[in-house]
């Protein structure tokens, strides 16, 4: 999640015209990421966009989706980070707020249901089986080394800090209430599939990150399902 006035965010062009969804289907296989430079692993993360049309129309203006049917990079992106990852993390010793949260909306608001201390993996599966809780795992690359990859080679090519959080919800859940975010999202849907609804802005390119009531955000601008 790179922040905001990052290498390219000059070329950022304000518009008038109503966001539109872009939906695009690779034509053929596509590659998987590309770890030999920072203008490749970028180029590669939205293939088949091409990064002089992504900043021109999308970048800081509208949402783009990519949608890859390949099963080749279904496997690989899963790879990436999985909730069975979680089991042998906790075994080195993670903590409540520093590594993770458990949280669930109710009622329009955050409820965090962490314990204290020390996670322990069959209560955190417990909680999400049960209480349906969605597991927010701060800070991912610290024990993934493609994750970190990733991220060293973005970093460079925004000029920018960059961040990335995993969330894992239960299926007929849902983790956060309506917000929006200080920081540009990339989300990348590493297995299952989350329906996700996107609204009008109700602050032109935020510093802040806030919780919006649903009465105040209207109607979605943009409904889709990630794979």
């Amino acid at each position: 999640m790179p922040k905001k006035g990052g290498k390219h965010a000059e070329m950022g062009k304000e518009t008038q015209t109503q966001c539109k969804r872009a939906k695009v289907e690779a034509a053929c296989s596509p590659s998987v990421l590309s770890f030999e430079n920072p203008d490749s692993l970028f180029g590669s993360l939205i293939s088949p966009i091409k990064p002089e049309l992504f900043f021109r129309e999308y970048w800081e203006q509208k949402p783009l989706l990519v949608q890859r049917n390949d099963p080749r990079l279904a496997a690989y992106y899963q790879s990436l980070f999985q909730l069975s990852d979680l089991k042998e993390l906790c075994s080195r010793g993670l903590f409540y707020g520093r590594d993770l949260n458990i949280c669930r909306c109710v009622n329009g608001k955050k409820k965090v249901l962490n314990k204290e201390g020390k996670v322990n993996y069959m209560q955190l599966k417990k909680d999400f089986d049960q209480k349906k809780a969605t597991i927010q795992f701060h800070q991912p690359q610290r024990f993934k080394e493609e994750l970190w990859k990733i991220q060293e080679k973005l970093e460079c090519y925004f000029g920018s800090l960059v961040g990335s959080n995993v969330y894992i919800t239960p299926q007929g859940s849902q983790g956060l209430p309506p917000h929006y975010d200080d920081v540009e999202v990339f989300i990348l849907q590493l297995e299952g599939e989350k329906h996700w609804r996107l609204y009008k802005p109700t602050v032109h390119l935020a510093r802040e990150y806030n919780v919006e009531s649903e009465d105040r955000i209207g109607n979605p601008t943009h409904e889709f399902i990630l794979k």
